[in-house]
């Protein structure tokens, strides 16, 4: 069966068609919609419509910001903030009269990194996503483990810090509010009274003010993950999102984990990602 995938981002909808053999036959991409739910329906009904067109048969996958719940069905978690509240998975089945399955982001982008991508030779991987936010997803022998409640892998909001940084969800002290993109250059900021991005903040690393950045960074990002694999001993790690292109993290960082996970062997892979921005269109087609 061929499998068709749709990737739902705040820039751009994507969607992919692949054949049994996973070879690319149909891709498509389409500027998002700006906050117009009835509007982001149609324009990913009419991708897939066109994006299948010589087709019949074929599975369908949508990767979406945001998760949904599994209480009320609706969009819960989205930086896409006409998306929150909304039948989304629903809607888009109605509109095409097809089963679809859906994911949010990570979960979409460990699918594709396990099976096309960094992790294709680990039977349990963890995938972090670090950009905007800070997301988490498992594989376990190629199939998602999504958690009894569809949050597993949410690591960006276990509390690094009792009492410390105001996070959205309504907690303190969430890992996101430490080492997610925004947050990296908010310290930075307090740090030096001036706003930079995250890349311009690394062409200034070795100055003062950059290396007691980093030294902050790398503490929290290694006692986050350090946690991640105490709980779940994965055998591999496999890093996201835009922070994902910062070279010291498969160094420095993999150093600052490894000293504080508790084992006297620590070996995890820590792996840059291979599928780039396309994880979450292939991992959308992936999920069947």
């Amino acid at each position: 069966m061929y499998k068709l995938g749709v990737d739902l981002g705040g820039t751009k909808i994507e969607a992919i068609l692949l054949d049994d053999s996973l070879n690319v036959l149909e891709r498509k991409r389409v500027a998002t919609p700006k906050e117009n739910y009835s509007e982001i329906i149609e324009t990913i009904s009419d991708l897939v419509l066109e994006t299948s067109k010589n087709i019949s048969d074929f599975s369908l996958g949508v990767c979406t910001p945001g998760a949904i719940s599994k209480k009320t069905g609706l969009i819960k978690n989205s930086n896409t903030q006409c998306l929150i509240g909304k039948p989304l998975k629903e809607d888009l089945e109605k509109k095409l009269q097809k089963n679809i399955l859906m994911e949010n982001d990570a979960n979409c982008f460990v699918t594709a990194e396990s099976k096309m991508g960094a992790g294709k030779n680990f039977d349990f991987v963890f995938g972090v996503i670090m950009g905007t936010g800070v997301g988490g997803g498992i594989t376990v022998n190629g199939k998602l483990h999504s958690g009894r409640t569809n949050i597993a892998g949410e690591w960006g909001h276990h509390t690094l810090h009792q009492n410390g940084n105001q996070c959205y969800c309504g907690k303190s002290g969430c890992v996101e509010t430490y080492i997610s993109g925004p947050a990296l250059e908010k310290k930075w900021q307090s740090l030096t009274g001036e706003f930079k991005s995250v890349p311009e903040i690394i062409l200034e690393i070795d100055s003062d003010f950059g290396k007691s950045w980093k030294s902050e960074f790398l503490e929290n990002f290694g006692f986050g993950l350090a946690n991640v694999i105490d709980i779940l001993d994965p055998d591999a790690i496999v890093l996201g999102g835009g922070l994902s292109n910062i070279d010291f993290l498969y160094t420095d960082g993999k150093k600052s984990v490894y000293e504080k996970v508790f084992s006297d062997l620590v070996d995890t892979p820590i792996l840059k990602n291979e599928l780039g921005d396309s994880a979450g269109v292939y991992g959308a087609a992936l999920l069947n």
